[in-house]
């Protein structure tokens, strides 16, 4: 009986002993919390607070691209250069800087190329030009003013032409003759002479489309004595004087009462300052390389071959196109 109440008793003790053990266990637990707790609080006290970024607007930026190039050749920024305050002005900016990239500048050249037609060749065949290349100045204004509310690309609206004709048909062109017309000068005046005969056959066997578009000075060229022309007489400023090309005038005077007697529309046409003795008065188209140029668009109806015939103190320009086109080629009024 001894034994057994010895027993309850060591039995009673460990368990008020391992109930101990639980207690301070759990304070223990609760004291590492609260740490804990205390540990993050001061963590969070001790980081420091960020301050909040200001959001700068980006401005809205036009970029000006060129169909085969990646990168812009122009950059806007609308509102620096008056879109939202005065946007008239802005499109009068706009304008002006449209017409600088077209034609070009004395720094840069410009986008719009008059191109060079194509000829025929002494053997029937054709000998190509370069296409006529146009920047569309009104329709790129608004364009950019379109993407100056928002941003964006804008891409170049260029247009490129060719001759337009068949290249079966280019063969039978010097077949009908349908108009024609001649002037003369002075045999015994070389330098004058070596002009008009330069200038002449430069023009020569020139293919112009229906439609199409002829500059005769981009299709003579530069007048100058890198590419043979010497000192003549030329009307400058109401004025007789010597200088490089003189007489190439009497080509492109020959070439427009040539063409006049067709159904065609003028683009540029000037007169001297002064009269000239081989043509009627008001009949002469003057012309200067980089300056003053003659003209006109192909509107007869059918493709037409320009022909120079030139002889000892004459000039002949002929018009002439395929038998097949006689009927619709068009009589100037």
């Amino acid at each position: 009986m001894l034994k057994l109440t010895k027993g309850i008793s060591v039995l009673l003790i460990c368990s008020f002993i391992g109930l101990a053990g639980c207690t301070d266990g759990v304070e223990v637990s609760k004291q590492a919390e609260t740490k804990t707790a205390k540990a993050a609080d001061k963590q969070t006290k001790q980081k420091p607070v960020e301050p909040v970024k200001e959001i700068v607007p980006q401005p809205v930026v036009v970029n000006i691209k060129d169909p085969a190039l990646s990168n812009a050749i122009q950059t806007f920024i609308p509102k620096e250069m008056g879109y939202g305050k005065n946007n008239e002005e802005y499109k009068k900016k706009l304008e002006k800087w449209a017409r600088e990239l077209a034609a070009g500048t004395d720094k840069k050249p410009g986008y719009d190329k008059r191109g060079y037609l194509d000829k025929l060749g002494p053997d029937g065949q054709i000998i190509k030009g370069e296409p006529r290349v146009i920047l569309e100045e009104a329709q790129l204004v608004e364009m950019i003013l379109k993407a100056s509310e928002k941003g964006g690309d804008v891409i170049l609206p260029l247009v490129s032409s060719a001759n337009s004709y068949m290249a079966e048909d280019a063969v039978h062109l010097s077949e009908q003759l349908v108009a024609s017309y001649t002037t003369y000068f002075d045999p015994s005046v070389k330098g004058r002479n070596k002009n008009i005969e330069l200038s002449a056959k430069a023009i020569d066997n020139v293919i112009v489309g229906a439609g199409d578009h002829f500059s005769f000075n981009t299709q003579v060229g530069p007048s100058d004595e890198a590419h043979g022309y010497q000192p003549a007489q030329e009307i400058v400023n109401k004025k007789l004087v010597m200088g490089i090309g003189g007489g190439i005038c009497q080509t492109s005077s020959t070439l427009f009462n040539a063409v006049d007697q067709l159904g065609v529309e003028y683009v540029e046409w000037h007169h001297h300052s002064l009269g000239v003795g081989y043509v009627p008065k008001g009949r002469d188209a003057t012309v200067s390389y980089g300056g003053l140029d003659f003209r006109f668009l192909n509107t007869s109806g059918a493709p037409i071959l320009v022909k120079t015939v030139m002889k000892k103190g004459s000039l002949t320009v002929e018009i002439r196109t395929a038998k097949k086109f006689k009927e619709l080629v068009k009589k100037g009024v």
